[in-house]
């Protein structure tokens, strides 16, 4: 009895054990779910301040945004963050001026070969980033033509993930750059408010962006001839940068822009001392294309205060920092290039196994329709019999027709080497399409750049120097030099003609503006082009003024 008893307590002991290690592990494993969801949960709005602080680095000073961004890559192996993290170190040197590394961060992203699986948020900030770099580099239509696919995707202006809304933002914002580039300034206008819609969520990218939005309309503005409206604008924008955080980038810009306002009510004084004050926000920062902005309008505004030497002090810094500039721009045009060339033979090399994989899984089907062909030929091979006699025969008749008709081929041939097309000529359309670049880099007055030549030109247009130089010669009717400095004289005689301020300016500002590399030079040509000296055509302007 007290066996049976005993029995019965160690099976119940034992049944309670078993329950309470159930429980128990039931309990952990539930433990570890909360945990991880939890962990995952935090992880998003952490790095969502972590990059937003480093995207306001971005603005306050670059190179302490690199160090920032790149401590955060190091531990992060989350691919989104480390494209967003990689987005604003390629942006902090651009801003630099170092278009090379900035090009180099943009090729660290994900293989090209393995876009396909990567997400539809990495594609389209890669997608950004690539625009972003061609417009840094001043290759504006290979910008234009990648933003265009994007804002064309449905998916990407549903507008219902914040991360996505920036993207789409900034990708309406550089498409209202590549409008003002090209004078489109009402479309240039109305990109910026479309990138104004998708700023709605409240952290600093979003009012940075907000405020770069506000002083680029003011930019507009300036150029449809609406000063006032553009002056109120900046000033607005400069109450708020100033009254938030230590924005430099930002005050600085918003300084340029409000410069200009001065400049164009001839007010040079105040135009100055706006831009020595945005100097002063970022003199001790390397935000070198900035700066090369502010240099050259001290220079001008300096220029017509007639202060040769602030002229020339500005004028030396801007020559100086605009070279080093150009020459990062060309180095960042030949890498990106290359790079592109390279994914794009990567990708074509990746589809290409892809295919062979197709090709190898229905290959057995085939081999088998080969053996059944095989046996069918083998049934027919006698009555095939007959048939080869009759195409031997007609193989003979047709080397006969080849004998006698051997003689009066090579007389045609002879002719038709006359008139065979030089597959060295370029076509019709390659030459249309150059022109038409051609039209588009004539309306952007490129040619005034100094450093311009018919090397950098095929470069920027990604054409070959020997078919833009044919091109230029056969339609234009003379070489690229004699092409382009036609185009700069007759730029200053139209600036002469109508707007009487540049009358009143020395012949070497007039050939330096032109972008001619000397006073003599600017003298020889527009004599050339216009059959008198510049001295001598002014006078004429004048005469005909007072008249």
């Amino acid at each position: 009895m007290r066996t049976d008893r005993r029995k019965a307590v160690s099976k119940t002991e034992k049944k309670s054990i078993f329950c309470r290690t159930i429980w128990i592990q039931t309990v952990q494993i539930l433990l570890i779910i909360l945990c991880s969801v939890w962990t995952k949960g935090q992880s998003g709005p952490d790095f969502s301040i972590l990059a937003d602080k480093a995207f306001q680095k971005l603005y306050q000073n670059p190179d302490d945004c690199i160090s920032y961004s790149q401590s955060l890559l190091i531990s992060d192996q989350n691919p989104e963050h480390r494209v967003v993290l990689q987005n604003i170190i390629s942006q902090a040197y651009a801003m630099k001026g170092d278009y090379i590394q900035s090009v180099n961060i943009y090729s660290q992203k994900e293989d090209s070969k393995e876009k396909e699986n990567l997400s539809y948020f990495l594609q389209a900030a890669g997608d950004y980033n690539l625009a972003d770099q061609y417009q840094n580099l001043d290759l504006y239509s290979q910008s234009q033509r990648i933003i265009s696919g994007l804002l064309a995707d449905n998916k990407l202006l549903k507008g219902d993930i914040p991360r996505m809304n920036v993207i789409t933002a900034k990708l309406y914002q550089l498409q209202a750059l590549n409008f003002g580039i090209n004078r489109n300034y009402n479309d240039a206008l109305e990109n910026l408010s479309k990138s104004d819609q998708y700023l709605g969520f409240n952290n600093q990218e979003n009012r940075i962006l907000e405020m770069e939005n506000k002083i680029f309309r003011a930019s507009f503005f300036m150029r449809q001839n609406k000063p006032e409206e553009a002056k109120y604008l900046l000033e607005r924008t400069l109450a708020l940068a100033e009254k938030s955080t230590d924005y430099s980038f930002i005050q600085a810009l918003a300084y340029e822009n409000l410069s200009r306002y001065y400049f164009f009510k001839e007010d040079y004084h105040t135009a100055v001392d706006i831009l020595e004050k945005g100097l002063s926000k970022i003199e001790n920062l390397p935000y070198n294309s900035l700066k090369a902005k502010i240099y050259e309008s001290l220079s001008k505004n300096y220029f017509a205060l007639h202060h040769d030497e602030k002229y020339h002090q500005y004028n030396k810094l801007y020559t100086e920092l605009r070279t080093r500039l150009d020459s990062s721009t060309k180095e960042g045009i030949r890498y990106i290039v290359k790079l592109v060339e390279t994914n794009q033979n990567n990708n074509l090399e990746f589809q290409k196994q892809k295919q062979l994989k197709k090709i190898s899984l229905i290959s057995g089907g085939f081999l088998i329709m080969i053996m059944g062909l095989l046996i069918y030929f083998l049934i027919l091979n006698n009555s095939l019999k007959d048939l080869k006699k009759q195409s031997d025969f007609f193989e003979k008749q047709k080397n006969m027709e080849q004998i006698i008709n051997k003689d009066v081929s090579k007389e045609e041939s002879a002719i038709d080497k006359t008139t065979e097309k030089d597959p060295n000529k370029i076509s019709k359309e390659k030459e249309d399409e150059i022109l038409q670049k051609l039209e588009e880099w004539e309306k952007q007055q490129r040619y005034l750049d100094k450093s311009m030549t018919l090397s950098a030109l095929s470069s920027q247009m990604g054409v070959n120097t020997k078919y833009l130089s044919e091109v230029i010669n056969s339609s234009k009717g003379k070489n690229f030099n004699a092409y382009i400095n036609e185009l700069r004289i007759n730029h200053i005689a139209r600036l002469l003609r109508t707007d009487p301020v540049y009358l009143n300016y020395k012949v070497s500002y007039l050939a330096e503006y032109s972008g001619f590399s000397s006073h003599s030079a600017f003298t020889t040509v527009f004599k050339s082009v216009t059959g008198m000296s510049p001295n001598a055509y002014i006078q004429e302007i004048t005469k005909s003024r007072i008249s």
